[in-house]
């Protein structure tokens, strides 16, 4: 497929290498040569150097008539907008948008751009925020995906010595009926996808699939009771994505941002129901800081500021502080594993988010709510079951599906439940496939 992507920036590279990989036809547009001539270096693709002012002749250039997909993440979200319906107009299939305006998630504003010719809206901070939220609701997990609205959950919790099934194989413990399983594991910098000889030992990062309903009990067989309920979150850094966050807090949650720039706060204080979010003009950092703020009282902490190494080192001091939930933003991917390895808590990424959003765009198959979980360097999608296709002819276990891939659980009939090797699944039906290792382009052939 042919995919043309305008803005060299973080994502724009990021979209360009994880493509590449994936032996899609590339092509990157941008203003800044140097930033081309790194990307050519990096991955197998081309390049075109084109001044915002002459973009119809570099779409003309890119052959933009023949792309399946058109992608426009450059940092003016306003030229982005125009390049999409400009794209459109000259043929290009599906084509993305990335912007910065929260109005711009509004429906009817979305519908709006449909009907101009942008296929997709994408917003990284207001994805991160809504990772950020979902995660605070679980202090005891490092991450949770829902999928198709909470009906099964998917769980990364780092394991310690208080887990009750350290140690057990899980053909002693996983039984067809059982209410949760694990589908992948992180264990010194490796993922192992499990078989029955394996268990779980302390200091692995462990992925469980489980329904709604068994989510409560997994906190217990985790051994993490006493971690306690998120009512009180600091945040350090005021930017765009704080303001989305506690926008977003559930009801009774409440937060104090501590942002530097004193212009800054008084935006903050204008946007937010001063009710339950105060505005703190202090270093976050500060361990003075924090504890006149009280920071014992606080279950969570978020660090959102555009610097990698502050937002590791304010987690790792929240920690030191008695914190027990602890989420950063890092945008520098050269410090994913860093920040993993130092066990600082959740870990937020915009580029990873964002190429989730669009990579499902990709596939053919009736695949959505599609995620990169760095962790453990895999991808996780909800498929829907066409009728006639293979993954419906047979039960799971006399399927011939990759080994580096896992079913984990589906929906049918407004139920999830997990999948094992006698299941059959049905046309319909809404399954979630954990892949390590292997193409979800080759996954989606089963389903469609």
């Amino acid at each position: 497929m042919k995919v043309i992507i305008v803005g060299a920036g973080a994502i724009g590279v990021h979209l360009a290498d994880l493509f590449s990989k994936i032996k899609q036809d590339i092509i990157v547009i941008d203003e800044d040569e140097e930033k081309l001539e790194r990307i050519q270096a990096d991955s197998d693709l081309m390049t075109i150097h084109s001044s915002a002012n002459t973009p119809i002749q570099a779409l003309k250039d890119a052959r933009v008539n023949r792309a399946d997909l058109f992608i426009a993440v450059t940092r003016d979200e306003n030229l982005n907008l125009s390049l999409c319906v400009l794209a459109k107009s000259m043929g290009a299939r599906q084509t993305v948008a990335k912007v910065e305006n929260a109005e711009f998630s509004d429906p009817q504003i979305i519908d709006a751009f449909k009907a101009a010719g942008i296929s997709s809206i994408i917003d990284p901070d207001n994805l991160a925020a809504l990772d950020i939220v979902n995660g605070l609701k679980l202090t005891w997990a490092r991450q949770r995906w829902d999928v198709h609205g909470g009906l099964l959950t998917l769980l990364g919790i780092k394991v310690r010595e208080s887990c009750k099934i350290l140690g057990q194989p899980f053909k002693e413990i996983f039984k067809p009926d059982s209410p949760y399983h694990v589908v992948a594991i992180k264990r010194d910098n490796i993922t192992i996808m499990p078989s029955g000889n394996d268990m779980l030992t302390a200091g692995d990062f462990v992925y469980f699939m489980t329904t709604r309903d068994y989510v409560a009990n997994m906190r217990i067989i985790m051994g993490k009771d006493n971690y306690p309920d998120v009512k009180n979150v600091f945040i350090v850094g005021g930017g765009k994505t704080a303001a989305r966050v506690v926008n977003m807090l559930p009801h009774g949650v409440k937060a104090k941002i501590f942002e530097n720039d004193p212009r800054r706060c008084e935006e903050l204080i204008d946007l937010m129901d001063t009710s339950r979010v105060m505005v703190i003009n202090a270093d976050g950092r500060s361990v003075a800081n924090l504890m006149e703020e009280n920071i014992k009282a606080a279950q969570a902490f978020v660090a959102l500021t555009g610097n990698a190494e502050a937002n590791i080192l304010a987690c790792l001091t929240a920690k030191q502080l008695g914190v027990r939930k602890t989420i950063a933003m890092i945008e520098n991917l050269d410090y994913m594993d860093i920040a993993g390895n130092v066990d600082i808590g959740t870990i937020i990424n915009k580029q990873a988010l964002t190429a989730s959003h669009i990579y499902q765009m990709l596939l053919n198959g009736d695949v959505r709510n599609m995620r990169n979980l760095m962790t453990v360097n895999a991808d996780v999608a909800e498929f829907t079951a066409r009728p006639g296709s293979r993954i419906t002819r047979k039960k799971v276990r006399e399927l011939d599906f990759p080994r580096e891939a896992e079913l984990g659980g589906l929906v049918r009939d407004g139920k999830g439940v997990l999948v094992n090797g006698e299941t059959q699944i049905m046309p319909g039906d809404i399954v979630v496939v954990f892949c390590h290792g292997t193409e979800m382009s080759r996954i989606e052939k089963f389903f469609i």
